[in-house]
C-alpha cells in the first residue's frame, strides 16, 4: 500500500469529527492542521522507516518510500 498524504489527512479529519472537533466553516483551521499532520507523517516514514526482511531471496534491510 503506498502512502497516500490526502488519505491520511481524511482519516485524521475523521477522527477530528469523531472528536467533536469542526473542520469546516469560515474561521475553522483543523483541516489545515490535518494537512500539516499528513504531511509530515508521511515525509517522516518516506525519509526515515525501514523493514527487515527475514528470510527467502529478498532477505535483508529495506527502506519504506
Amino acid at each position: 500500500m503506498a502512502l497516500s498524504k490526502s488519505a491520511l489527512k481524511s482519516k485524521i479529519e475523521a477522527e477530528m469529527v469523531k472528536g467533536g472537533i469542526v473542520i469546516a466553516g469560515e474561521h475553522a483551521q483543523a483541516s489545515i492542521l490535518a494537512q500539516a499532520i499528513a504531511n509530515a507523517v508521511v515525509d517522516e516514514i518516506k525519509a526515515n522507516a525501514e523493514v527487515n526482511v527475514m528470510g527467502g531471496s529478498s532477505a535483508g534491510k529495506y527502506k519504506v518510500g
